[in-house]
């Protein structure tokens, strides 16, 4: 193929193809050197869009860690018990002496029962009798039975013991052929403690009786709990008296049941 010039007609340089058309702008050496650079492989199903997106990691569970729960579940059981133990503490706290003997079962208040025969506190001297055996409350000697956790291993004068018990004492009583070893356990409850003594007591109608001014329990068990219930409950709080000791003034530690011969006198 020929074309005019001017200067007459000439032949068109062959031009080698190589398949590429050289970008615009950009020399046919640039074109070739981008045509030179190997393809980006694509991706399977991909589409040729972009990298593939990292795979997240597959967590694989362990079980459940029960050591945790367990020790929450022992905190939470230790903090209600705490809880319900102050609050039970709290109303038995609030209670008074008299609510608490009142739910000794077996307990005979003769406060209410029987007033007019606790009611008498003069002191007299000689033989005395009572309402109740053992008694409860009423005359009695001005000599005291000393009451320091005195456990006597014989009888002793009633006029004496109920004179104990207007201090605010109380006087554990028992059969005189109650086995060695209940008397034994009976001395545990006694023995050492201020404002408690015990001795044995003919004709008693139970293996026990405890006594306080205007209260007794009768009891057939040596080792029955209300016995020391009792004794913890009432000791000084029934005092007719309150503030006189045991320790110390006009008292006997001799045994017998006959009392001192005294003349009546002023004081406790």
């Amino acid at each position: 193929m020929s074309i005019s010039t001017p200067g007459g007609p000439q032949r068109r340089p062959t031009v080698v193809s190589t398949g590429k058309k050289p970008a615009a702008g950009r020399p046919a050496a640039d074109a070739k050197a981008a045509t030179d650079k190997p393809a980006t492989p694509k991706r399977a199903g991909g589409g040729g869009k972009g990298p593939r997106k990292p795979i997240a990691p597959v967590k694989v569970s362990q079980g459940r860690s029960w050591g945790p729960i367990a020790l929450f579940v022992a905190v939470g059981v230790l903090a209600t018990s705490i809880i319900g133990f102050g609050a039970w503490a709290t109303v038995q706290g609030g209670q008074s002496w008299q609510d608490k003997a009142s739910k000794i079962d077996g307990i005979v208040n003769f406060r209410e029962t029987d007033p007019e025969s606790v009611s008498n506190q003069e002191h007299r001297s000689g033989k005395i009798e009572y309402a109740q055996s053992p008694p409860v409350g009423g005359p009695h000697n001005n000599t005291w039975q000393r009451c320091l956790g005195d456990v006597y291993d014989a009888p002793i004068a009633s006029e004496h013991a109920l004179h104990s018990l207007e201090h605010g004492a109380v006087w554990l009583t028992y059969r005189p052929d109650l086995p060695e070893a209940d008397v034994a356990k009976l001395s545990e409850v006694i023995r050492g403690n201020d404002f408690m003594f015990m001795s044995p007591y003919e004709g008693l109608d139970a293996a026990v009786s405890i006594q306080a001014w205007g209260y007794q329990l009768k009891v057939d068990d040596a080792g029955d709990p209300r016995i020391k219930e009792f004794a913890t409950v009432l000791a000084q709080n029934a005092s007719m008296e309150p503030g006189v000791p045991c320790s110390s003034g006009n008292y006997t530690t001799g045994t017998g049941t006959e009392p001192r011969e005294m003349q009546p006198s002023m004081g406790g």
